[in-house]
């Protein structure tokens, strides 16, 4: 009797190819390590380009855009230019990998796994979770389609409800990423009734991923329903000889997806049906390339060898990475001057949602004024110091110049166009600014990450005060933006910061703010005065 052979525990437990290549991929769309660090996210350049794979744009480790946020976000501005780009890339992704994005390198789906390996009782797939696989369908058409287009072409308004009401790696990624930070302890008093909803959706999504496998993406994942439409037709994909199969079925019975056949609109693609394929009919192909070839054969056939990447091929991924971590960290221009600016200190009790926090710095000495103009206060973005000069040349070719508005209380508003909480709100910085415009200096300034033409978005609307962008993105380090919007910020005549805040405001909050400025004002002309 041939004794059993003994294997290592490294054999036994050792990552498959699909497993590191999801690490790998999760680690390659997260590589800005720097932003779990300082709480901020990332606003490169290459923060316009879509990657494959579910992963939140308000991440802070994320290095490109989702590509549902973005194709929901090119709907919403369909009444101002199409989303070409969107698009294409949607077709690129498709038409090459298909759904074997969401098998190798989507890094929802690897979470969806790890939480599938956790011991308890599983849920088989049935009829019934065949049927539930088609509800996915029903979000992409309602959820990521029609109302992002209506709200753009009726009400002009970015709606991207599927991010906004469902999605989990918003609320897993994005919110609690930027939560878990101690750096934006005050963004504990901006959460609501709409935050509560998602973080308990999202409890229950990865509940459902411990008893039933991949849950998320099997029946409610629109990325997963786009990149199904291509399964007859991606390059890259598991493949059945037709001449080799027997139809006996054991593909599909061990399949932990929906799947009627290898390679339908529910298959990823991973390969798992190659190990129970008794016929060796299956294979990873890429067009007539075998890219993995099973172990296993018919009865006769020669033994076939698992092609597994050469030495050269893991060499040039590591390359990759470690490029792309030294870039996102250290190199690119969005991330090498951070830290300049000096942090706000952190609340001790962050303010309830909807008030203004009017606490003021504690009392400092004042330095002499650097920059020429204003209070003399310590250059900086917290509570009670001075913000360092700039300069915008807005979008009605007029010039804004933050050491000319000396003397007038300063509003200083960052918002996007693909923020909803900013459309929001913008009608309310209009009035306040109509109803004290010799008062009043303010100036609204888009994020240097433009979706769609902001003054093509603002023709039509009456909004009184002056717009611009913040093209290199110095306005927002100077005024210690995160990447998170919208965002307020309000200078009392002296040029000192007395409000500093990511978060919507009401016309209330803007009144108290500009009451606080002008009593502030008061006292010190009534101090000077004795």
């Amino acid at each position: 009797m041939d004794k059993p052979v003994k294997t290592s525990w490294w054999q036994a437990h050792r990552p498959t190819a699909r497993r590191l290549a999801q690490l790998y991929s999760a680690l390659l769309h997260n590589a800005c390590i720097r932003g779990f660090i300082d709480g901020k996210i990332y606003t490169g350049s290459a923060k316009y380009a879509c990657v494959p794979g579910l992963n939140c744009y308000s991440c802070p480790g994320a290095v490109g855009s989702c590509p549902l946020g973005s194709i929901q976000n090119a709907l919403a501005s369909a009444g101002h230019r199409a989303g070409w780009y969107v698009l294409g890339i949607l077709l690129l992704f498709g038409v090459i990998l298909g759904r074997t994005i969401c098998g190798w390198l989507c890094p929802l789906g690897l979470i969806q796994e790890l939480l599938h390996r956790i011991p308890t009782p599983k849920l088989k797939k049935s009829p019934v979770t065949r049927a539930l696989s088609w509800l996915k369908y029903v979000i992409l058409a309602v959820f990521v389609i029609a109302v992002p287009l209506w709200y753009g072409l009726r009400y002009q308004i970015p709606l991207p409800a599927f991010c906004k009401y469902i999605c989990p790696a918003g609320t897993f990624e994005g919110a609690m990423g930027h939560l878990a930070n101690p750096a934006n302890a005050s963004y504990y008093g901006m959460l609501g009734l709409l935050f509560t909803r998602k973080f308990v959706f999202m409890l229950a999504i990865g509940l459902a991923c411990v008893f039933c496998y991949r849950s998320f993406c099997r029946f409610i994942c629109p990325l997963g329903a786009i990149y199904g439409l291509f399964s007859r037709f991606s390059v890259i994909g598991v493949k059945a000889d037709a001449g080799r199969c027997n139809r006996c079925g054991a593909c599909v019975r061990h399949c932990g997806m929906d799947v009627r056949r290898v390679g339908d609109r529910e298959c990823i693609h991973c390969g798992k049906c190659m190990d129970v394929c008794s016929q060796g009919a299956i294979s990873i192909r890429a067009g007539n390339v075998t890219l993995r070839a099973p172990e296993t054969g018919r009865a006769g056939d020669a033994p076939q060898k698992r092609r597994r990447p050469g030495r050269i091929l893991w060499g040039a991924a590591l390359a990759v990475l470690c490029f792309a971590l030294v870039w996102f960290n250290f190199l690119d221009p969005a991330v090498r001057n951070d830290g300049k600016q000096e942090q706000p200190a952190a609340a001790a009790e962050p303010a309830a949602a909807g008030e203004p926090d009017l606490r003021t710095a504690p009392a400092e000495t004042e330095a002499p004024a650097e920059a020429g103009y204003g209070s003399g206060a310590p250059v900086g973005h917290a509570v009670g110091q001075q913000l360092e000069d700039f300069t915008l040349e807005c979008y009605d070719g007029t010039e804004f110049r933050l050491a000319d508005a000396h003397g007038r209380i300063t509003f200083i508003n960052l918002w996007a166009t693909y923020c909803t909480p900013c459309i929001h709100e913008l009608p309310y910085f209009s009035e306040l600014y109509a109803a004290h415009p010799d008062d009043i200096a303010m100036i609204a300034v888009h994020s240097k990450l433009v979706t769609a033409d902001p003054a093509a978005f603002l023709a039509g609307k009456d909004y009184a005060m002056p717009f611009a962008t913040d093209a290199d993105g110095a306005v927002n380090d100077i005024v210690g933006g995160t990447g998170a919007l919208p965002q307020t910020v309000v200078l009392n005549r002296k040029g000192k910061v007395i409000y500093n805040q990511v978060g919507s405001v009401t016309p209330e909050v803007l009144e108290a703010l500009y009451g606080e400025a002008e009593k502030q004002s008061q006292e010190r002309n009534e101090t000077a005065g004795q």
